[in-house]
């Protein structure tokens, strides 16, 4: 078992990372003294799965539980679909000192942090993610939101969770492409942060199917990518200045994503491209060299993720896009550019001429 704390100013919260730890949730979270009422917040697939022993946890440990199921999708991660958990909050009589529970991936993740931090003005938020994304970045840090038909999470909040509780085991259900989704966001943390995770990951044959990896490898992909976001969270809680590494990769990938309707390429894959764009920018303004783009590309056909932009996606429509993203500041669109393994910078220096030469490379 590993326990991180994210620390931060106000309240800390433990990322909790152990095997059979989806039994031991209302345990845990008896511990944090929370309002006995809780909501779950999950969908279909992995309610069938995991919901009735979440419950049950729940339940044992004292806990008045009701459930909301919402639909499966990037795509129906919108304003109109927080009403479910809004409803059943309602129907509930959720308090402020109520719970919401997140069990799933990313997408269940942020809507339910998003409604938390927003009914009645704020509820305690327990996030147990069920994807590799979601254990590795998407629960953590207090990021919460859904997208709007411009752009990705252009409405949220930062909302911290109470507790993170991390179940290896659950990945076992976790189809192929969305395990290797979550691959995208371990290779990130590897460029941006921690060169001997990358260098870990070199030494594997292969990254893009549980069962291939090296003996040991998947505790520590899951270990070091959260200690190191949570490292990065506690220095920078809101963003204002380090925390946008995160989006390495995430620039043109969160453009590739809503251009495509969020049903054509998964998170993950969208962060591969983004990835791949990324060190060619860095390329061409000599910030990193062709050695470095090398073994970020290997370590990105080892997870079997995309490398080039979808079939017929506009390189016009993605600079119109880019002017959406979150990170624009003054009129000018901030990229996260690698510098050399575990070493990043951002820059708002990169000319239209630059990024449609890199994007017609891709294409």
């Amino acid at each position: 078992m590993a326990s991180i704390t994210v620390q931060l100013p106000q309240k800390s919260y433990e990322i909790a990372i152990a095997s059979g730890h989806l039994d031991q949730l209302g345990r845990k979270m008896e511990s944090l003294n929370l309002g006995k009422k809780v909501l779950l917040v999950s969908n279909p697939e992995i309610f069938a799965h995991y919901g009735e022993r979440a419950i049950i946890s729940l339940q044992e440990a004292g806990f008045d539980v009701s459930d909301c199921i919402l639909p499966s999708g990037e795509e129906y991660k919108t304003p109109q679909n927080l009403n479910c958990i809004y409803d059943a909050a309602l129907a509930h009589r959720l308090e402020r000192s109520s719970t919401i529970v997140a069990l799933g991936g990313g997408v269940v993740g942020d809507m339910t942090g998003f409604a938390a931090a927003t009914w009645l003005r704020g509820l305690n938020v327990v996030q147990v993610p069920t994807s590799l994304l979601a254990m590795v970045d998407a629960a953590i840090g207090g990021k919460t939101g859904v997208n709007h038909p411009q752009g990705k999470n252009l409405i949220g909040a930062f909302h911290q969770p109470r507790l993170v509780l991390i179940d290896p085991e659950v990945l076992k259900t976790l189809p192929l492409r969305e395990f290797r989704g979550g691959m995208a966001e371990v290779i990130k943390y590897g460029v941006i942060w921690d060169a001997e995770l990358f260098f870990q990951m070199e030494n594997s044959q292969s990254l893009d199917d549980i069962n291939n990896l090296t003996p040991g490898l998947l505790e520590e992909i899951l270990i070091k990518s959260c200690q190191s976001k949570a490292h990065v969270v506690a220095k920078d809680e809101k963003e204002s200045g380090l925390r946008a590494i995160l989006n390495y990769g995430h620039t043109i990938g969160h453009a590739v994503e809503s251009l495509t309707g969020y049903t054509a390429v998964t998170h993950g894959e969208a962060v591969s491209i983004g990835m791949v764009a990324a060190s060619g920018l860095a390329l061409e303004l000599g910030m990193w060299d062709e050695q470095s783009d090398r073994r970020q590309l290997v370590l990105i056909e080892k997870a079997s993720l995309p490398t080039k932009l979808p079939d017929g996606l506009d390189i016009d429509d993605i600079l119109v896009s880019l002017q959406t993203d979150k990170k624009v500041k003054a009129g000018k669109v901030r990229f996260v550019l690698p510098t050399g393994i575990g070493s990043v910078t951002v820059t708002d220096k990169v000319s239209q001429d630059v990024l449609r030469r890199v994007l017609l490379r891709i294409s």
